[in-house]
């Protein structure tokens, strides 16, 4: 896509938003850095962007006359694709693109692509480790934390990216073709921003909409989302089960993880060699192993970067032990079934701390997962009410309802028994206490480390 000299509209002052225009302009075009939100202040945002930038910034309201301009539109994934600000330009057939669309087709190289609701980023980070160790050029990028767009610049035709694809991002692509593409599991998530759980599935497929049968889409044989998908999916499916044999796929038989072509099966290794808590991490597992195997990377390569791998920040981490009591980090847990993945992979009497942002969601199979395990729930932020009835309607009634992070890590250890231990998996997104879950994670950790010294 030949960008020189046109005007391009991005909407969104953040990471992302930063991260296309500072791409726009290694590219020749003159990038109008845009938002709405008036409290944004220009100072800052240049700051932001740590070199200089000659692209225009406007807060607030879009003058006509610019907006008239407009031969193009990259969207932040935290701007809805369906607002009347996107449509009144796909109305004077202006393209409208996103941040991932925008790096791909000004990028080199391969890409293998990941989403999900959730494991995304546990998956990414191992595939990208995989992919790291082994080809000279490649980069990890996306809903992980890294713009695709920062790496762009830096590819070439021999370079492998593996990225973290959200629904929010997978609205604007138009030519996106992954080489490689898995889609983990469908839960109900972001409701408030897609409205209605078709429309979230619809998106999540549409990592495929460019793939062909000369590529590979990985697939969960246990998730009926996905399952059901396999039929019309455009790309070469591969499947992988933690629940049975698959005559093709990998899947999980008792303690070992095995893969079967036509039948004929090969153990891979034990569950126990790698140092990931819990059945959906091994899911995840699975999932690095069929993607990097379908990109054709030695199957012994791959297994050793698999053993030596440790849990991401903020993903069931491990903070510390205070007065006999294991403290987790799960701030990553943003919606229940990734809550109730992480209450599966505790091993003891546990504690939880949740609540947060309310995206729409329900919270009945979170706490019917809870059983005799889940010995108090501690809740804070927009939805701890809507969590605290909930918990009621199901019989659960230890129930304690606090006003900050603070007051839920004190009450925690005020709380927790020698031999138990702490969990952060909030359920919830973080928005309107914390500007994103990393932060609140963070502060998580800092709260804990804390108590040591009471």
């Amino acid at each position: 896509m030949n960008l020189m000299g046109k005007k391009v509209l991005v909407v969104g002052c953040g990471i992302s938003g930063i991260g296309s225009t500072k791409l726009l302009e290694k590219v020749g075009a003159n990038p109008i850095l845009f938002d709405e939100n008036t409290k944004v202040e220009e100072a800052a945002v240049r700051q932001r962007f740590g070199e200089p930038t000659k692209a225009q910034i406007i807060i607030g309201s879009l003058p006509e006359e610019i907006e008239k301009e407009v031969e193009m539109v990259v969207l932040s994934p935290g701007v809805p694709s369906d607002t009347a600000f996107a449509n009144q330009f796909r109305n004077r057939k202006v393209p409208v693109i996103g941040e991932i669309e925008l790096a791909y087709v000004c990028g080199k190289g391969k890409i293998l692509a990941i989403t999900g609701t959730n494991g995304k980023t546990t998956t990414t980070a191992l595939t990208g480790k995989i992919m790291q160790e082994y080809f000279a050029s490649s980069y990890i990028v996306g809903n992980i934390g890294n713009p695709y767009t920062d790496a762009v610049m830096e590819m070439r035709e021999d370079t492998v990216t593996v990225a973290e694809i959200s629904s929010f991002q997978l609205e604007t692509i138009r030519t996106f073709h992954p080489a490689v593409s898995a889609i983990l599991n469908i839960t109900p998530d972001h409701l408030d921003r897609h409205h209605t759980m078709e429309n979230y599935v619809k998106v999540k497929q549409d990592i495929t909409q460019n793939q062909n049968k000369d590529d590979i889409c990985v697939l969960n044989y246990e998730d009926p989302y996905t399952k059901d998908f396999a039929e019309k999916c455009p790309a070469t499916v591969v499947y992988f089960s933690s629940a049975r044999k698959l005559e093709n796929g990998y899947f999980l038989e008792g303690e070992d993880i095995k893969y079967a072509k036509d039948g004929n099966v090969v153990t891979l290794m034990n569950i126990h060699e790698m140092k990931l808590l819990g059945i959906h991490n091994v899911e995840n597992v699975m999932a690095a192993i069929a993607i990097s195997e379908g990109f054709g990377v030695p199957r012994e390569h791959i297994l050793q970067v698999v053993r030596n791998f440790t849990a991401v920040e903020h993903r069931i981490e491990y903070v510390t032990t205070v007065n006999e009591v294991d403290y987790y980090n799960d701030s990553k847990g943003t919606n229940p079934d990734a809550a109730i993945k992480a209450v599966q992979a505790m091993n003891r009497p546990t504690i939880v701390i949740g609540g947060g942002y309310d995206k729409d969601s329900t919270y009945d199979e979170w706490v019917e997962s809870f059983g005799d395990k889940v010995q108090y729930l501690i809740l804070l932020g927009q939805t701890k009410e809507k969590i605290a009835a909930c918990a009621k309607e199901h019989g659960f009634i230890n129930v304690i309802l606090v006003e900050s992070l603070e007051d839920a890590v004190k009450t925690a250890y005020e709380k927790a028994k020698p031999g138990e231990a702490v969990l952060l998996s909030p359920a919830c997104a973080s928005w309107g206490m914390f500007p994103n879950y990393e932060v609140r994670g963070k502060m998580f950790k800092e709260l804990v480390h804390k108590l040591k010294e009471l």
